[in-house]
């Protein structure tokens, strides 16, 4: 997508999208990513199917829709990015501003090795029969299964979980023991790396045929393993466990913040990465087709994504001899174990095993590009000049933190890899997240205002937010995000993988993750009171009040603009684009 050098009445030379559509289709990209394929589903497992689907419906309609709808509109009204937006809104919580693009930047060192695998699946794919397909190779085990047999022992393994688990990774017992690089991996991760580089580096002028088959070449993947698994034998029995609640489960906390944390993972809310791209809309924007677009499209595609997972799953459970809810398969791993299984029923199994893979290296190269452009524009608007004096061109930025991420990622190449990732995935995804969203809220429904927020919404298109949004803003949203959060550390459960239980000083480490982000939340807030003149009193009551409602009042709370991050500073051409 191109981005026009609009005028719109707040700031003229303002770039904005060339079509509205193509921010709806932008956000749609961001939003419907690897998250939807694997991360729902095995969340979903983990917590008892159906069961998950209850609190995941509740939570995308009361938090999910009305907290995108916020972001947007603060995009949208400010015309900045995540780190000004909120630093304009309430300067007292800038941090919240600088903890999104410090968790997208570590999400983005340990997201791209999910594209690795799928590299190595895709080339492993180019073969007949599938690697996976059967038990006779030299890294299956003994109590390996590839067909249906009702007196298999439930010690038994499928095939495509031991390719995943003794052929690529190799892995070992656990954290305590780091093991070798696998230089296969290595040289995959350098090469997705590149992928993201020349994405971001070129830019991809999309024409409509080509957005809209991107679009729409995820679902006919996924319709068509629908079609194929549903035919399965016990596939309605895996299907029965995602569909039907088990209600026992409601009552337990952790199914509750794992549902909250997908709806802030999947939509992106707390990620700033749809916050930017709204601030290049069109200032009389209506941003309420945008919000319900960009949701409901993610959590259809997640369910879809659910009935295709699960349908395999009720054909491995049957494979096995053991019940749904026993399979051994959890973390990222879910996706590379299950769908492996189905290709190999299908007629011409390496070609659909090549399409899925492809599927998967486009959803997960458009979720990296979304995070790695928040840090890349962030460092721009904050640092343009002096970057810029130094390495003279934008794109040498951009390969600077590729390959600082790049090397960051090599910990997850090794034998050990599977582990550093559910350890990374568990304090950053989970827990950092919901922390950032509880400060998030804070700020913006609370010290900024739902008052300000619907004066905001109602300059920019004519129309105040109905009544459901205001409950919601003002309600309904702190309310959950609270109680969540405080459960979440009352009941905090360590990070596991499958059956192993990460030891206390890995769990440590998780903690000093989860930290890297949240740090800058308390950091801000010390700054903003420092710089800011007068008594503590003064400076607290300065910093709760929105820097543009000062400028109106012709006030001088920030005397040091530079200092309070930068606000009047904005890049001459900003370096948002999409790959759509």
């Amino acid at each position: 997508m191109e981005l026009d050098q609009g005028t719109v009445d707040q700031e003229p030379g303002r770039a904005t999208w060339k079509r509205q559509i193509e921010f709806t289709l932008a956000g749609i990209g961001c939003a419907v990513g690897l998250g939807n394929i694997w991360r729902f589903p095995y969340l979903c497992y983990r917590s008892g199917g159906g069961a998950f689907l209850v609190p995941y419906l509740l939570m995308l309609l009361v938090m999910g829709i009305p907290l995108l709808y916020m972001e947007l509109i603060l995009g949208q009204y400010m015309r900045r990015g995540p780190v000004h937006a909120l630093a304009k809104a309430c300067p007292l919580l800038k941090g919240v501003g600088l903890a999104t693009v410090a968790i997208s930047f570590i999400m983005c060192t340990y997201y791209n090795i999910i594209i690795t695998w799928g590299l190595y699946y895709l080339f492993s794919s180019f073969q007949s029969p599938l690697p996976w397909q059967s038990c006779n190779n030299t890294w299956n085990t003994p109590n390996c299964t590839d067909r249906i047999n009702p007196n298999t022992s439930s010690h038994s393994s499928t095939a495509s979980q031991q390719f995943f688990n003794y052929r690529m990774l190799e892995r070992t017992a656990g954290v305590e023991e780091s093991g070798v690089l696998r230089w296969e991996l290595f040289l995959l991760l350098l090469l997705a790396w590149i992928l993201l580089y020349f994405c971001i580096f070129k830019g991809i002028k999309s024409t409509g045929k080509v957005v809209y088959f991107t679009a729409l070449f995820p679902y006919v993947i996924l319709l068509a393993l629908l079609i194929n698994n549903v035919q399965l034998p016990g596939a309605m029995e895996g299907i029965r466990f995602f569909i039907v609640p088990n209600w026992e489960k409601l009552l337990e906390l952790e199914v509750w913040v794992n549902a909250a944390a997908q709806i802030f993972n999947s939509i992106g809310i707390g990620f700033g990465s749809l916050m930017a791209m709204s601030s290049y809309n069109n200032f009389n924007n209506n941003i309420l087709k945008d919000t319900l677009a960009i949701s409901i499209t993610n959590s259809l595609t997640s369910i879809l994504a659910g009935f295709v997972i699960f349908s395999a799953f009720g054909y491995m459970s049957h494979l096995q001899n053991i019940p749904v809810s026993e399979l051994a398969v959890d973390g990222p791993g879910l996706v590379f174990v299950v769908y492996p299984q189905a290709f190999a029923t299908m007629p011409v199994a390496p070609l659909w095993a090549i399409l899925f893979f492809f599927m998967l290296l486009c959803l997960g190269l458009d979720s990296q590009f979304a995070m790695v452009e928040v840090m890349v524009t962030s460092l721009m608007d904050e640092f343009g000049g002096p970057l810029m004096k130094f390495l003279r061109h934008k794109e040498m930025l951009v390969l600077a933190v590729c390959s600082t991420a790049f090397l960051l990622g090599i910990p997850h190449v090794m034998q050990v890899g599977i582990y550093v990732f559910q350890l990374m995935d568990h304090y950053t995804a989970i827990v950092s997240l919901m922390f950032l969203a509880f400060f998030e809220v804070l700020a913006i429904c609370g010290l900024y205002g739902v008052r300000r927020l619907s004066a905001n919404l109602k300059e920019m298109t004519g129309n105040r937010p109905n009544i459901f949004f205001k409950v919601c803003w003002m309600f309904v949203a702190p309310l959950l995000i609270t109680i969540i959060l405080v459960f979440t550390i009352i009941q905090f459960k360590p990070a596991r993988y499958e059956d192993y239980v990460y030891p206390p000083w890995a769990q440590g480490i998780g903690w000093v993750i989860a930290m890297a982000s949240i740090i800058w939340i308390p950091l801000g807030a010390l700054h903003t009171l420092w710089v800011l003149p007068g008594s503590f009193t003064e400076r607290l009551v300065k910093s709760i009040t929105p820097y543009a409602l000062e400028n109106e009042r012709g006030g001088d709370t920030y005397p040091n603009i530079a200092v309070i991050s930068s606000l009047g500073r904005e890049t001459e051409k900003p370096h948002i684009q999409t790959n759509l």
